[in-house]
């Protein structure tokens, strides 16, 4: 090879992981800026919590509320987390589950940014999922230099993650309160129904919890491509809550195993979270 031909090369391969990292930092950027719109629509309620708020839900419910937040908590509907755990990246046969880090900012059913890093070394990667108005995306990078899975928004999408910020919702409890909206109705003496509304869709979130109103499991038909055949549906998703803790008066899940195809032979728990620390807002 010449000297003036290996200069070439070179020089398209500068100019191209130049043109990569450049991608990377929009969209960084565009997640920031989606971060920065979700946090501030904290802050707005200020009312503190009360028995009397949930005197007429569903028994499961009620236990549910007084479980999860404490008497004279200012209300929050936004929270950031912090959180460690497991990615499945395979299918339940093979999980090949790989370690996460992530940081979270959660408004349900408004949206969230979620913004991980996944695996480590050579095949460390990062990025970010998102939902927020109009737009959803998934956009990760190997290295922070090669894109390996960049979604476009289509209203699939949108509708895919707009569940899945009301699946996530114990996360955010002031979230599920009647002031926000939210219906509860009762299925038994262990579970109840909230229904969400969001735009022109309504959502349906099943809540289970045990005696003393610690959540056991929530469940949801969302709608999403997680199949073989790649085609959008209604398909069952859920979570198991497998340890709870206590941040500013909030108790939420700190451990659950989620995933599609939830109470059928079908799950697979393909995200397996930790919470270390969550900050409401």
């Amino acid at each position: 090879m010449s000297r003036r031909l290996a200069m070439a090369i070179a020089g398209v391969s500068a100019a191209g992981l130049l043109g990569a990292w450049a991608f990377r930092a929009h969209d960084g950027r565009d997640a920031d800026q989606a971060w920065a719109l979700l946090a501030a629509q904290g802050g707005r309620n200020q009312a503190l919590f009360t028995p009397e708020m949930i005197a007429g839900l569903p028994d499961p419910a009620r236990r549910y509320f007084l479980f999860a937040i404490a008497p004279r908590t200012p209300l929050r509907t936004v929270v950031e987390l912090d959180m460690v755990g497991e990615i499945g990246l395979g299918n339940k046969e093979r999980p090949n589950y790989q370690p996460m880090v992530a940081r979270k900012i959660l408004a349900p059913p408004h949206g969230f940014v979620w913004t991980p890093q996944i695996g480590s070394g050579l095949s460390r990667v990062s990025g970010s999922d998102a939902c927020i108005g109009d737009r959803a995306w998934t956009r990760f990078w190997l290295l922070d230099t090669v894109p390996v899975a960049r979604t476009r928004t289509s209203s699939d999408l949108v509708r895919s993650s707009r569940a899945r910020a009301v699946a996530e919702a114990l996360w955010v409890p002031a979230a599920l309160l009647p002031t926000n909206g939210v219906a509860w109705e009762s299925i038994d003496t262990r579970r109840s129904r909230a229904h969400l509304h969001y735009d022109d869709e309504s959502f349906a979130l099943d809540l289970t919890v045990a005696e003393d109103g610690r959540p056991l499991s929530v469940s949801m038909n969302r709608w999403t491509n997680a199949n073989p055949q790649h085609v959008f549906r209604y398909q069952p998703f859920g979570a198991t809550v497998e340890e709870t803790g206590t941040f500013g008066g909030y108790t939420i899940p700190t451990r659950i195993d989620a995933g599609n195809g939830f109470g059928t032979d079908e799950y697979f728990p393909f995200f397996r979270a930790q919470v270390m620390g969550a900050r409401f807002r």
